[in-house]
């Protein structure tokens, strides 16, 4: 625990029951319909994910949810319906094409257990939200009697600071300022005075580790005064499992620890906060946007905060593979992909690497960026997330027919890693391309020497000093003498050996290496030399 934080425990919440019917009625038709009839005055107590790889989890009245529904045959489908009948879920939630909608209609008729066909649309820690905040919200009903008007979050801030006596802010994940209080008398610092002005939080050496911690912590924490920088309480807004902001309360009484009045007011107004978050994500189908332009920001490396990890749901700890997709069609005149002409091929990419990642994955986060495709999901091992994603390969084949390769360049722990290694993964694709590398997962270790060769050239390019002016002599002269040099060193010296890799005699071996050294001074003699020769020649392309 940080210097200056004191948590509390949460205060028990009343149980309230929330009927299937009404919950339905919330999420609204564009979110998830009912198939078939059902029981609607069955209660929901949450939600549970389907993992195939494990029993169902024993969680009665919650809704499972399950992204591989599409993937299940009738009769798989049948069996976890009777499954879950027999663990007393309430509800199954999964999507399905439009032919598919008489067979799930079907197995909810025979189980008796309700299907919620989730809108194509929707992602599934989005559907999660909505229902949590659905049930979270009906928690607090009794302390947000808050003004619904044009600015609600504006009264949920004013109505925390007339608590609290000092100023409110409500913040996004980008750390804009989208609320704050305006009540008489309010205390307020210098800090959150240039906030309101610029709408942004202002810039502070202390802020990653403050905002990394609370949208981590499960509980609402307090920041003691540190300089001009009056105490403050802090809680994430959640809807579920998804991170959405953070509610600020400036304290003017001091440094002492968090009251439970406290954290019972914050939390409050947090619910409310994260309903009318959700309900703008889910009016601009922001659900997803948001997620993407954190993982834009962390492929591009352009304003990295170190919170993004956190806010993406992945634990550093663990850590996070990021994966690369290159669709292929590469023109050959000057090597560009030719896909880039044609967003709708690489947003038919996106979506399919999401779908499919989901499935196993469900915080994977999907971006397009310059004709390729980025994915980012909790993963501690490099094999682990390739076992995941070689299975696109076909699938991608068949829709794109393009020759889809996956660069996977390694497993990265903090949030600045992500550029490095999404550079790496890039000059993996080009290496593949410009060496006709026929693999289709690349990898650094797979990669190495060539990558090597690449990187010798730029160095070459940029320091002519480093060349050995001969040697260019000696490809653009005698090709033959070079392309023997070359499978000469590659086999340590072996001139028998040499010989049959080229197919020729041995004395002709021994003919070109004299040439190479009497006739263009190649030194043959000493090691070092020699290992900079052959780098040299492979670095420019020189094939034996």
């Amino acid at each position: 625990m940080n210097a200056g934080i004191s948590p509390i425990l949460p205060i028990a919440e009343p149980h309230i029951a929330v009927t299937l019917g009404a919950l339905l009625a919330q999420l609204g038709p564009q979110s998830a319909e009912l198939l078939g009839p059902a029981d609607t005055e069955r209660e929901v107590l949450g939600t549970e994910f389907y993992d195939a790889l494990d029993d169902l989890p024993d969680e009665p009245g919650a809704i499972l949810l399950i992204p591989s529904g599409s993937a299940l045959a009738a009769t798989e489908l049948s069996a976890l319906a009777s499954a879950a009948v027999a663990a007393r879920y309430a509800a199954l939630a999964l999507k399905s094409r439009d032919e598919e909608v008489a067979t799930l209609t079907a197995v909810a008729e025979t189980s008796g257990i309700p299907i919620l066909r989730v809108h194509e649309r929707v992602g599934w820690r989005l559907f999660e939200a909505l229902i949590s905040q659905q049930l979270g919200e009906h928690r607090h009903t009794d302390d947000a009697h808050l003004d619904r008007g044009a600015e609600p979050l504006f009264a949920l801030a004013n109505e925390l600071a007339e608590f609290f006596g000092g100023s409110v802010a409500i913040e996004d994940l980008g750390r804009r300022i989208i609320a704050y209080s305006s009540v008489p008398g309010q205390a307020i610092d210098p800090f959150r005075t240039q906030g309101i002005l610029a709408r942004r939080v202002p810039d502070s050496p202390f802020n990653d580790d403050q905002y990394r911690t609370a949208v981590r912590s499960d509980v609402p924490l307090k920041y003691a005064q540190l300089g001009e920088e009056l105490p403050r309480v802090v809680t994430a807004i959640r809807a579920g499992a998804l991170p959405l902001g953070t509610v600020w309360a400036i304290d003017p009484t001091g440094d002492d620890p968090i009251t439970e009045e406290q954290i019972h007011r914050v939390s409050s107004a947090a619910a409310v906060a994260a309903a009318h978050m959700l309900n703008d994500l889910r009016v601009r189908d922001a659900g997803r946007i948001p997620r993407e332009n954190r993982l834009r920001t962390l492929i591009t490396g352009s304003g990295v905060v170190g919170s993004e990890f956190a806010e993406l749901g992945i634990p550093e700890e663990r850590g996070a593979a990021i994966l690369g997709f290159d669709p292929g069609g590469r023109d050959e005149a000057d090597g560009r992909t030719a896909v880039l002409d044609h967003p709708a091929r690489i947003a038919q990419l996106r979506s399919t690497v999401q779908r499919h990642l989901a499935v196993h994955r469900p915080e994977v986060v999907t971006v397009a960026h310059g004709g390729r495709v980025y994915a980012l999901f909790a993963c501690d091992r490099l094999d682990a997330a390739i076992r995941l994603a070689e299975p696109l390969l076909p699938i991608l084949d068949r829709l794109l027919d393009t020759g889809t390769t996956i660069a996977a360049p390694g497993i990265v722990h903090r949030a600045v890693e992500v550029a490095p290694h999404r550079a790496v993964a890039d000059r993996l694709f080009d290496t593949a391309a410009h060496w006709a590398v026929t693999d289709r997962v690349l990898t650094p270790t797979l990669l190495r020497p060539l990558l090597v060769f690449e990187r010798s050239a730029e160095l070459f390019a940029a320091e002519p000093e480093l060349r050995f002016p001969q040697v260019r002599e000696l490809v653009d002269a005698d090709r033959p003498a070079a392309e023997t040099l070359l499978a000469w060193c590659q086999r340590f010296g072996n001139v028998a050996r040499t010989a049959a890799d080229l197919g020729v005699h041995e004395n002709t071996v021994r003919a070109r290496l004299r040439r190479a050294e009497r006739t263009h001074g190649i030194p043959l003699e000493d090691p070092d030399t020699l290992l900079t020769i052959w780098l040299q020649l492979r670095s420019e392309g020189v094939a034996a």
